[in-house]
């Protein structure tokens, strides 16, 4: 009988969780209190949009280059000084005399986000299982509902909108802090029980070309793209789809949207769990289905019923997607290569939020809001169709022990007793450190620790 792993230190989930939460309270802040800096620097309102494409720069480069610099840093190190970053960058928005000093100080905190979550997540998908990827990617939506409460507190109380800036930048000060004491911690590799007191095998060490050139490295690049671009596009367009398209009014179009990205919190918590039983794959299979099926209910004209179910349908079956395809990275492209991978999935996700949604708002002014519903259902059917070429495809890297449960995984040569760090570098496909158990095809290693990735 197989014995799992140990599970993930209490402390270094709550930081995990609390990171997600830091991640996504800037977001929050500037929606509120926009308006007020808008007044304070006397600029026109579609200035905003320099804020968020210097963000979005910063957030592309770091999230890619943390994935590629991730082993040599470590993820505690990378966290710490991530955060640290934004916590600076969060202390400039909040004594910045100007638009442009505003501007670079978003650069910086696309920088530190970017790195926090392309770090977090590659460290995720190898230490935590199914159930809390997906728990700590609904805190991230908790920081974004907070973020606009922090805002509105400090405006209410007729303090200036740079308060509530600097209250983020205290926060991300005292998180930056605890990662620095525990980056040993994050470093610290569990070993597996049964293995007895070896030490765990040196990470195999791989050129970044030869992961660049792994087919499934793109397909699942391209499938994070094509997979926030719809949640985006889902929840930016629908008010006007309502409203204009289905004769809704604004106040109940509003509170449709609301539920929509209420689904996605919800999916997150309850399909965490039901991922954990049933297996991530599965239920990733399903969710793609389920993110098709509401697309095209709300493809099918006249309806406004079935276009706000078909926005529920999405949002709950999209949302443990980006985690469980984050988890699953080492199986489609191998072990050693799921870092770079995940650093680069990261920063696709960014470009398709900002790229396709704004495609389709030129579609829609072109020729009509009606051609959301059947944008959406291309989307979600290519995405289904990346997702099964990735998976098809045998996982770079992999040895022997991807065979699948009582095959000989211990290969020619290898001693299955003890770890091993088995595979040629030369040739470009390294195996993952193990030590051979019958069903060890069922824990994929990516990351700084031993996981199980299907949360057995």
């Amino acid at each position: 009988m197989s014995t799992s792993p140990a599970p993930p230190r209490a402390t270094l989930l709550l930081l995990a969780y609390l990171a997600f939460v830091s991640l996504g309270l800037p977001d929050g802040l500037l929606g509120v209190g926009w308006p007020s800096i808008r007044a304070d620097f006397g600029v026109p309102t579609e200035a905003v949009g320099l804020l968020l494409t210097a963000g979005t720069v910063g957030y592309l480069t770091s999230s890619v280059l943390a994935g590629f610099t991730l082993a040599r840093l470590g993820v505690g190190a990378l966290l710490a000084g991530s955060t640290l970053l934004a916590s600076l960058a969060l202390t400039g928005y909040a004594v910045s005399p100007g638009l442009a000093v505003l501007v670079g100080c978003a650069l910086v905190l696309g920088l530190g986000s970017g790195a926090i979550d392309s770090g977090l997540n590659a460290y995720a998908a190898g230490a935590f299982g199914p159930r809390h990827m997906n728990w700590m990617h609904a805190f991230f939506g908790l920081g974004v509902a907070i973020g606009p409460l922090i805002m509105t507190a400090a405006l209410s109380a007729g303090l200036a909108w740079r308060w509530g800036y600097g209250i983020v930048a205290g926060a991300q000060l005292v998180l930056a802090t605890a990662f620095a004491l525990t980056v040993r911690a994050w470093r610290r590799r569990t070993p597996e029980p049964g293995a007895g007191t070896t030490d765990a095998a040196p990470a195999v060490r791989v050129p970044i070309l030869t992961t660049l050139r792994l087919p499934a490295v793109w397909s699942g690049t391209l499938a994070f793209a094509l997979y926030v671009a719809i949640e985006v596009s889902a929840g930016l367009w629908a008010f006007l789809l309502l409203t204009q398209g289905r004769g809704l009014s604004a106040a109940v179009a509003g509170g449709c949207v609301s539920a929509y990205w209420g689904s996605l919190f919800v999916g997150r918590v309850v399909q965490g769990v039901v991922a954990e039983r049933l297996g991530p794959r599965l239920v990733l299979r399903a969710s793609l289905g389920g993110m098709a099926l509401g697309a095209a209910l709300i493809a099918v004209p006249g309806s406004a019923a079935l276009a706000v179910l078909g926005l529920v349908v999405l949002g709950f079956a999209a949302a443990p997607v980006f985690p469980l395809l984050t988890l699953t990275t080492a199986d489609r492209v191998g072990a050693v290569h799921a870092d770079r991978a995940i650093g680069l999935q990261i920063g696709a996700a960014g470009l398709g939020a900002a790229l396709v949604p704004t495609s389709l708002g030129v579609l829609i002014s072109t020729v009509s809001v009606q051609v959301l519903g059947s944008a959406l259902l291309g989307l979600a059917l290519a995405l289904i169709v990346l997702h099964e070429l990735g998976t098809r495809r045998p996982a770079a890297g992999s040895g022997p022990e991807q065979a699948g449960p009582g095959s000989d995984a211990s290969g020619p040569g290898l001693d299955a007793s003890r770890p091993s760090a088995a595979g040629s570098v030369a040739s470009g496909t390294p195996s993952r450190s193990r030590t051979a158990r019958p069903d060890d095809a069922d824990y994929p290693l990516s990351g700084p620790v031993r996981p199980v990735v299907d949360g057995r």
